[in-house]
């Protein structure tokens, strides 16, 4: 569905340099710091912006190449856009309809109405939730087969969350072959719904796992200084120094339980991982 090969973009004091591929059926959460690439990337599948280098492509062609009818196949739903706010509802539902040939208008209002956002009043009326349930729902509302979010449960509370994302779990179970690649800083929100995770940082991936082996197989060893220069680190990825020792990431906690009984092995979760992963580490020796 998503084939990135060897894509770089150079802007000054930055370069993105990540291979990706994304198959069908498949929801990929994209996460990393602020200034880490996502947003490059994602605008890069999107054919918004030209990459240096590399090949890029998505449902089988390049998206800078893309016809009226290919982009009618993605759906997308980017952090810093939206209609004007001057817009009604029934003013988009024009817009729409003429933007995309399967849009389903009666689905569409429905859905409006189910999430209680009103057809008749200024966009500029609604709270920081409908302005995003309405972005997410323009992105569903024509059948595509690629969903693209960026950062689409930004700002919003936990009621408005769980709406977005509902609304996303059940587009996805309506065609197994749909597709979504998600960015977000909630880690909450990625667990209960990727497939696999992908972490970014200064441009390139430093981590691609599937979410049930990030919370099923990796743990958090809490160690001595020395122990840590005692143990076997084959399964440790990253180490941070800590005032009684280390924190160290493994990606075979089960190794580390049976061989190492004395040490303390935790669980991790999306938000332990990522503190790790993007924290200042110290070389596995």
């Amino acid at each position: 569905m998503i084939r990135l090969t060897n894509i770089t973009k150079e802007y000054p004091g930055f370069k993105l340099d990540v291979s990706l591929e994304i198959k069908p059926g498949t929801i990929c959460g994209l996460i990393g710091k602020n200034g880490a690439g996502k947003s490059t990337t994602i605008k890069t599948i999107l054919g918004l912006i030209h990459p240096t280098s590399g090949n890029v492509q998505v449902l089988g062609k390049d998206p800078l190449k893309f016809s009226s009818k290919d982009k009618e196949k993605i759906g997308a739903c980017m952090s810093d856009s939206g209609f004007s706010t001057q817009l009604y509802i029934k003013d988009i539902i024009v817009i729409l309809k003429n933007m995309y040939s399967d849009f389903n208008e009666a689905k569409f209002i429905s859905e409006c109405n189910k999430q209680n956002l009103p057809l008749n009043k200024p966009i500029e009326g609604f709270s920081t939730g409908m302005s995003a349930k309405l972005r997410v729902l323009c992105a569903l509302c024509h059948n595509s087969k690629l969903l693209i979010l960026d950062e689409p449960t930004a700002g919003l509370d936990v009621m408005a969350r769980n709406d977005v994302l509902d609304m996303l779990r059940n587009y996805m179970l309506e065609d197994e072959e749909r597709t979504m690649l998600i960015s977000s800083h909630i880690s909450t929100d990625l667990e209960g719904l990727c497939d696999e995770i992908v972490m970014i940082e200064d441009g390139h991936i430093v981590l691609r796992e599937d979410t049930d082996v990030l919370l099923g197989q990796y743990g958090l060893l809490k160690i001595s200084e020395e122990d840590y220069e005692k143990i076997d680190k084959s399964y440790v990825i990253r180490a941070q120094k800590r005032p009684y020792g280390f924190d160290c990431l493994t990606n075979e906690k089960q190794f580390y339980l049976e061989n190492y009984p004395a040490i303390t092995v935790e669980n991790t979760n999306l938000d332990s991982i990522i503190m790790l992963m993007l924290g200042h580490e110290r070389e596995v020796s």
